[in-house]
């Protein structure tokens, strides 16, 4: 006889089914949000061209 296939994925109903993703999106777009702002923080505080040298510099450094 045929057996019953088995459920790939069951639906969770739950109230915090879609809150561990939408608490991850969150998270990243304040991580995100925070580096914007230290970049801008960087920028107005040792000017352009010493802010784009220590980027040079730090991707000089990893390759």
């Amino acid at each position: 006889m045929a057996q019953p296939l088995p459920q790939a994925h069951q639906l969770d109903n739950s109230p915090t089914a879609g809150r561990t993703a939408s608490v991850l999106l969150w998270a990243g777009a304040g991580v995100g949000g925070l580096m914007v702002i230290g970049a801008l923080a960087l920028w107005f505080h040792y000017g352009t061209q010493v802010f784009f040298e220590m980027i040079r510099t730090g991707f000089a450094a990893c390759f």
